[in-house]
């Protein structure tokens, strides 16, 4: 499953056309179906492994073996080689329109074949405790400062100032010829971009998550809206939908749907809805009552996805599929990263300061819906040290007036996970965002972007099903 490294791990690839690069000029143009995607890629590796390792546990514990010669570690995953270790992964979807599925998928058009380009980019950090996932997008219209890398040939691609963030990825393609070479320069890109230690990713294309979908049986959806997409002829009411592989790859990626603005962020967000749908029905498989299934959906998985040599393994996919059984998709904290539009041109973007803040939290290990338990614990005992304090240091009369002045802050509805403030606002408390009570959608209250979409919320009462956890 692998080959040789450059500046980074390498997947098992294969040499592909001559790319043809080419670059947006705005959000609509025609002619063009953008971006695969890798929504699913954060629940595919670590559901995959943990299927993994719950088949191979399984099946060897089939095995009938004499008692003499039994090792008492027979039956468990070979270790995490990860263990203990925050493991931070890049996971890219690639736009490409060579063979059958892909071409039926995203059109396929003389100007297009041969061209690879990944729209869509994903930071992953699981955390050292395995307990929680952080998954942040990467608009693809960023404006970005892109480092010097390195092709699979050993040829050099010079720094480059001011560029669309996939371009990084195309270029890298055109010049090494191979994903290879388009991972490797844009993993270097984000170290550089994000100081974040990270040296593996996971790259998929258009019939790859298709694939993936219908092995898994397909996916529920809840659409807010009335959601009519010219270009892929999607067309879905509002409520809840079963959506097969190639329905799920055209929800994901359309761009120019009557329920949003157009935007990649929307894009963006709508995709990151959709990573919490999949892990939601992943759960749902029972590997060991349906060991066919689970059977197809690791085989199509692990064919579907070019991986670099640190997790391009079976070994190492089953140590760490074994230690992220546990995680939960309530765990899983994504958000799109902090943008605002580009002074030269309103249809690219540029992060904000609150986007190194995201970044930080990521270099620090922790989660992005904010303090730890340890520190929410500690925050919470010097609260009430200080409340004590102020109750003994007080006058009966002035603790009384105290008390009914200082505000509560409301909790979160146990089946939206959503605040209500008194003015009817509904709070994501794991953002901070506004939430739209029509579709769903979160915005950032100080820039006014897409940074994330309600899932819970969506289920809960758009969708009247129980809340997905």
């Amino acid at each position: 499953m692998t080959t040789k490294s450059n500046q980074a791990q390498s997947p098992n690839v294969k040499a592909g056309k001559g790319n043809k690069p080419r670059h947006s000029l705005g959000y609509r143009t025609n002619h063009r179906v953008r971006s695969a995607v890798c929504m699913a890629l954060a629940f595919i590796l670590c559901f995959v492994a943990s299927t993994i390792a719950a088949f191979w546990i399984d099946l060897n514990g089939r095995l009938t073996v004499v008692p003499q010669v039994a090792s008492k570690n027979q039956h468990k995953a070979p270790e995490d080689i990860y263990k203990g270790k925050t493991l931070n992964i890049l996971l890219l979807g690639q736009d490409s329109r060579d063979g059958e599925g892909n071409a039926a998928i995203g059109g396929a058009t003389d100007d297009l074949e041969g061209n690879h380009q990944s729209d869509t980019a994903l930071v992953v950090q699981i955390s050292a405790d395995r307990t929680y996932a952080n998954v942040v997008s990467i608009p693809r219209d960023s404006i970005v400062n892109a480092p010097s890398c390195t092709t699979s040939k050993g040829e050099t691609i010079p720094a480059r100032y001011k560029v669309m963030f996939n371009s990084i990825f195309a270029d890298g393609y055109s010049q090494g010829g191979d994903v290879e070479s388009a991972a490797n320069c844009t993993l270097t890109a984000v170290r550089s971009l994000t100081g974040l230690d990270i040296d593996q990713f996971v790259v998929a294309d258009f019939n790859g998550f298709k694939s993936i979908i219908d092995a898994l049986g397909g996916v529920d959806v809840c659409i807010p809206v009335r959601t009519y997409d010219e270009t892929t002829g999607i067309d879905l009411q509002r409520g809840l939908h079963h959506l097969d592989g190639t329905q799920a790859t055209e929800y994901a990626r359309m761009r120019h749907d009557t329920s949003s603005d157009g935007s990649d962020i929307m894009r963006t967000t709508r995709q990151q809805y959709l990573i919490k749908t999949l892990a939601n029905e992943a759960r749902k498989v029972d590997i060991f009552s349906d060991l066919p299934k689970a059977y197809r959906l690791v085989t199509t998985s692990l064919s579907a996805l070019q991986i670099s040599s640190g997790l391009g393994d079976f070994q190492t996919l089953l140590g760490l599929g074994d230690s992220l059984k546990d995680l939960q998709p309530s765990n899983i904290y994504a958000r799109t990263l902090p943008v605002e539009p580009w002074s030269q041109d309103i249809n690219r973007v540029v992060w904000t300061d609150e986007a190194d803040t995201v970044w930080k939290t990521l270099r620090e290990g922790k989660p992005l819906n904010g303090s730890t338990d340890s520190d929410q614990q500690s925050q919470q005992t010097a609260s009430q040290d200080q409340q004590t304090q102020s109750t003994q240091s007080a006058t009966p009369d002035t603790a009384a007036d105290a008390s009914q002045d200082a505000p509560e802050t409301p909790a979160p509805d146990p089946l939206t996970g959503l605040i209500t403030m008194p003015d009817k606002t509904l709070i994501d408390p794991d953002t901070g965002g506004i939430v739209n009570p029509k579709d769903g959608t979160i915005k950032d209250k100080v820039t006014g972007q897409y940074i994330g979409m309600a899932d819970r919320y969506l289920f809960a009462t758009v969708c009247a099903v129980p809340a997905q956890k």
